[in-house]
């Protein structure tokens, strides 16, 4: 039976069972204080290009989230993340070494492990930690180690 949609903001039919419609998360954004240090940051550190847009701001292609970096500074200084941004790789070690380079590991302890090392959390996941130049903490998990909560 063919899936029938109504409307991507409303409930979906799919071989007749009437389905919640699930929001799609699709895009951060992260404020800096400088948008072309930020763009050359974050080229390096996640080996992508970024895309400019109108608005002082990049969007760099991260899987089916769009990381959007927001340069505030005239406005006012940036705030930080709340919490971690998270990324899966495949390549941990040349993430780290990009890191490394750029001398952003996370100095910080986590569950009593060098959070800007990479070990294998607790957990389950093979991880590190690092904070850009405006305080946005990140952390790079080893594709395949990902811990869901589900298992």
């Amino acid at each position: 039976m063919p899936v029938k949609q109504q409307n991507k903001r409303t409930t979906r039919t799919t071989r007749g069972t009437a389905t919640n419609d699930v929001p799609q998360f699709f895009r951060l954004n992260v404020e800096v204080g400088d948008l072309e240090a930020a763009i050359s940051f974050y080229t390096k550190l996640l080996g992508i290009e970024g895309r400019k847009q109108a608005g002082s701001r990049c969007y760099f292609e991260c899987g089916l989230v769009t990381l959007q970096v927001l340069d505030v500074s005239s406005q006012r200084q940036p705030h930080p993340a709340a919490k971690a941004l998270y990324f899966t790789v495949s390549d941990l070690e040349a993430v780290y070494e990009r890191a490394k380079a750029l001398h952003c590991l996370s100095d910080s302890d986590v569950h009593d492990a060098a959070g800007g090392g990479i070990v294998v959390r607790p957990w389950g996941e093979r991880s590190f930690y690092a904070q850009d130049s405006w305080g946005n903490p990140l952390c790079f998990i080893e594709h395949g180690t990902v811990y869901t909560g589900r298992d």
